[in-house]
């Protein structure tokens, strides 16, 4: 199963991010395919106040728009959405411990911990900060 993050949601929803057609598509593709795919929890709540904040886009993404973009992505019949179960936290616990972290980066081991409690094969980000958990295969498909 692939998982997406939020930048690749991101970009799929705004017109005007420098890789929208090719997240576009890609997201198309899997909501329209016949493959499991997912995405985190936290990353829908992480696209919605992303793309809804007026300080990162002008103007924000309405949010009609945005709640219907969600909404769009949850009525593929092949979307898991990840959320966390009995494994998560002894899951959690352990990438925290192991990559040493503090502050922040505390967010994306909690999408690092969904994907490996959920079976993930990779997920899709464009963040290199998946590279503290090495356990889990990450690959930035807009790029060759």
């Amino acid at each position: 199963m692939i998982a997406l993050d939020t930048n690749l949601l991101v970009y799929a929803h705004r017109p005007e991010t420098p890789f929208h057609a090719a997240a576009a598509k890609l997201v198309a593709t899997l909501a329209e395919g016949k493959g499991i795919w997912a995405i985190p929890w936290p990353c829908l709540h992480e696209f919605y106040a992303v793309v809804t904040h007026p300080r990162i886009f002008t103007p924000p993404s309405p949010v009609d728009a945005a709640l219907g973009q969600i909404e769009a992505w949850m009525e593929s019949p092949t979307l898991c959405l990840l959320s966390e179960d009995e494994t998560y936290w002894p899951r959690l616990r352990d990438l925290i411990v192991d990559a040493k972290l503090q502050g922040p980066t505390v967010h994306d081991a909690r999408i690092a911990a969904l994907c490996l409690s959920h079976g993930v094969y990779e997920l899709w980000s464009a963040d290199r900060d998946f590279s503290h958990f090495p356990a889990l295969r990450t690959r930035n498909p807009l790029i060759a």
